[in-house]
């Protein structure tokens, strides 16, 4: 009797590692390993600007007439009420 040799594993091309490095990055960003009920489950990654929450850029970054007119009232600081107010020309 004969031994038939097994085949080796068929080696990816480079262009194939590129494209699963990259799937792989990609999947990297946009979701993130998390416990749940004792397993490790993947969920998104909260959005991000500029690597900031969404609520802190907006709280940093947003004037009270763009909070009003979006409905954010609970972002508004009670200290620029002043600038609304009608200052007389001296």
């Amino acid at each position: 009797m004969t031994t038939k040799k097994k085949k080796g594993k068929k080696r990816l091309t480079t262009a194939q590692k590129r494209a699963r490095r990259e799937a792989k990055a990609e999947r990297h960003r946009k979701y993130m390993w998390v416990f749940m009920n004792g397993k490790q489950v993947r969920i998104k990654r909260p959005q991000t600007i500029d690597g900031i929450n969404v609520d802190e850029f907006i709280t940093q970054n947003a004037d009270p007439i763009w909070l009003h007119q979006n409905e954010m009232w609970e972002y508004i600081d009670e200290d620029d009420s002043d600038l609304c107010e009608v200052k007389e020309l001296e």
